[in-house]
């Protein structure tokens, strides 16, 4: 559905490739569902404790995927600003995915957000990618 929202707006995106930015947002809202669901996941754990690291990073990495796609559905025009949170929000994907990846064997929640977290740090950087061949 993204795409087609895209597609509608009547300002151009200067170059930049629609379904590259409507494939991003997707997976960043994938990706800030599964974080804000394994971090609510992680506090009905019997040893939330050891998992506080976890959910802080849940939570950071929620953030920034909803960020991302919000600014990702506006027509900004500054490729800086947009290279620099799509970097941040790769960063955070990177991070959350790894300490997921950590407790994924003993947690379902975790193995899925893990996941999450690799296919949304994957499109951030096609679409950083993206970026620098159309500035």
């Amino acid at each position: 559905m993204t795409l087609p929202l895209l597609e509608s707006h009547p300002d151009q995106l200067g170059g930049i490739d629609p379904t590259a930015i409507a494939n991003c947002i997707d997976d960043c809202l994938a990706c800030a569902r599964a974080c804000a669901v394994c971090a609510d996941a992680c506090l009905s754990e019997p040893a939330v404790a050891d998992l506080a690291h976890c959910i802080r990073t849940d939570l950071d990495c929620a953030d920034l995927c909803g960020t991302t796609a919000r600014v990702l559905s506006r027509r900004t025009g500054t490729t800086a600003v947009l290279d620099a949170l799509l970097l941040a929000c790769a960063e955070a994907c990177r991070a959350c995915a790894e300490e997921c990846e950590q407790h994924a064997a003993h947690h379902r929640h975790c193995a899925l957000c893990a996941e999450a977290c690799r296919r949304c740090e994957d499109a951030c950087q096609a679409l950083r990618e993206h970026l620098v061949g159309t500035a």
